[in-house]
């Protein structure tokens, strides 16, 4: 089950930096509640993964996927631009958590 809820803690995370962004900086209202509101939730289910991960390899998941799924979501939904060196840092960051999973 800690499984669960670390991918949706990683869902909110994900959708709480989009609408950080949609937000403006805290000056649209209701992208600014959704930040808030996907945050709290996000930490709520990381903190249930918690109960029975070690916290580096649970951090080290959030991290690499919520790195992931945010780099995604800049490229398609706000036009941010890519790059062989992004793509490669991305997969080095992956290849290292997994190294981090293998190890546990």
């Amino acid at each position: 089950m800690h499984w669960v809820y670390l991918i949706l803690a990683i869902i909110f995370e994900t959708i709480g930096t989009a609408q950080l962004k949609i937000s403006n900086g805290f000056s649209v209202l209701l992208p600014s509640i959704c930040t808030v509101v996907s945050y709290i939730l996000c930490f709520i289910f990381l903190s249930f993964a918690l109960k029975t991960m070690e916290i580096s390899v649970a951090y080290a998941i959030w991290c690499v996927f919520g790195i992931l799924l945010v780099s995604i979501v800049g490229i398609v939904f706000f036009d941010q631009s890519i790059s062989l060196i992004k793509i490669v840092s991305i997969l080095l960051i992956i290849a290292r958590t997994i190294g981090l999973r293998l190890a546990h």
